[in-house]
């Protein structure tokens, strides 16, 4: 095991998904949780807000560590909410933003997902991104955030309803698996 891993985050159920991904496809690395309260930066990019938010995170805790930073980016929206998901989530929630596409014929959206690790020599990114559609209402009471509204691509149930969807087409859990293969090496 190279590194003692910590995720650096104050989302408890971001948190609870990566250990369990870390459990099944990390074999002996296990990982520790950074409750990280930290003011992100604005920006249009996940990957400029996730190299931030790992710098301030080292800088706090001095060990290998890791943020992720992820968006909800549907076509009809010209990608909105992106990078203000958690903000948009919290103002309108899935109620809101499903008024917002309430006559749009284009429901094309995706998750995206931006992991920065940071070992205090160097600083890796890791990407993930999961294409789908928003659902016409909510549906299941699985996961956490916008899963009760997202159809990944070729499925028919939300990830709400189905987690094992999300856990194996999620950006999170695509990111994850790219960072676990670095550590791997």
């Amino acid at each position: 095991m190279p590194y003692e891993i910590y995720f650096a985050t104050g989302n408890p159920d971001k948190f609870r998904e990566a250990k369990e991904i870390f459990g099944k496809n990390a074999a002996g690395m296990p990982l520790n949780h950074f409750q990280f309260a930290h003011r992100e930066i604005r920006s249009d990019s996940l990957e400029e807000i996730a190299r931030e938010a790992v710098s301030a995170a080292h800088a706090q805790l001095g060990r290998p560590v890791f943020v992720e930073d992820s968006g909800l980016f549907i076509d009809a929206l010209n990608g909105f909410p992106g990078t203000y998901s958690a903000w948009v989530q919290g103002k309108l929630g899935n109620r809101g933003l499903l008024k917002l596409l309430e006559s749009e014929p284009d429901r094309a959206a995706r998750f995206e997902a931006c992991i920065a690790f940071n070992d205090g020599k160097t600083t890796r990114i890791f990407h993930g991104a999961c294409n789908g559609t928003i659902a016409e209402k909510e549906h299941g009471r699985g996961g956490f955030g916008y899963d009760p509204i997202f159809v990944p691509k070729g499925e028919s149930s939300t990830f709400a309803e189905n987690i094992e969807l999300k856990n194996k087409y999620s950006h999170r859990y695509k990111s994850l698996l790219a960072l676990i293969s670095y550590l791997k090496i």
